[in-house]
Order: C-alpha cells, then structure tokens, then sequence
C-alpha cells in the first residue's frame, strides 16, 4: 500500500493493514495496558505521563482527565511518543513504541467506538484523543540479541 505524500500519519485499522505483524504486537503491548506518552510542552520541552490506550479495530485512543496537561499539550501540538511498559528490567515481553499525531475526537461516533473497545468503563468527563501514526518499532528481546521490526509513512511513500 502505498501511502500519498500528504498524509501525515495513518489510523490504526490502515497502520494494521500496512504493517499487520507489527500492528499485532503493539495490540498486544498496548491494549488496556500501563503505558507512557510523550508530549510538548509550551516551551517546547519534552513531558512524560502514564496513559492506558485503547486499541480498537481502526484506531487507537487514550482517554484523559480534562485538565490534564497531557491534552493541553497534544491540543496545541499534537505530536507524541507512545511507548509500552515493559514488564521487568530485562525488557519483558518486549518493546513497542509509535509516534504520530493526536487528534482530539469530538464526535459521539468515536467515543462510541472508544468505549466499546476499551478494557475498563472510561468516566464521562474524560476527553478523548486518537492517535494516527506515522512510525512503529518493536524490539523483542531474547538470548540472540534484540530483534527489531521498524515501520514508517515515509518508507511506504518510496515507490516500489
């Protein structure tokens, strides 16, 4: 699939689609799971916060608190890093992390579509962000050393 030059980054449904072994193990990394996203403050440094994503069939949510910094951060400049807990120091279960852009969801449709998919009952006051990627890496880590799979829009934007 060949992604147009324009588009900045993709849903998860066509990320999954694109990349369907990849999207599979940052399903199983993210998925109602501890994670941390990465964001811009106002001064342009870097802020780090604890969020349980949501990963349905064509996207990829996480719910916040209103007044979190986070979504004041990702409403002015939408770029982020979603990285996965990891499970021990060793790096159990692996590492999966994307980056992208976060788009506020507005819509009773997408929040619809959030709560159905999410593993816990999201609070009504919780806003919502879906977040469309533009790059993917997974390292599993074993005793030959750290397998890693990479994906990026600008890759699929080369002719083949």
């Amino acid at each position: 699939m060949t992604v147009p030059s324009d588009a900045a980054a993709l849903d998860w449904g066509a990320f999954a689609t694109v990349s369907p072994v990849l999207a599979q193990v940052g399903r199983d990394r993210l998925h109602g799971r501890a994670s941390y996203i990465a964001t811009i403050r106002a001064d342009g440094s870097p802020r780090v916060h604890p969020v349980t994503p949501i990963v349905a069939q064509t996207a990829l949510y996480v719910f916040m608190e209103p007044t979190s910094p986070k979504g004041h951060d990702l409403r002015r400049d939408g770029r982020f890093a979603l990285h996965c807990g990891v499970e021990d120091v060793g790096g159990g279960g692996g590492e999966f992390i994307v980056r992208g852009r976060a788009l506020p969801v507005d819509n009773g449709k997408g929040r619809a579509a959030a709560i159905a998919a999410s593993p816990y009952a999201p609070a009504e006051r919780y806003v919502l962000f879906e977040l469309r990627i533009d790059y993917a890496m997974a390292t599993e880590y074993g005793a030959g050393g750290p397998p890693r799979q990479h994906w990026s829009a600008r890759q699929e934007e080369q002719p083949s």
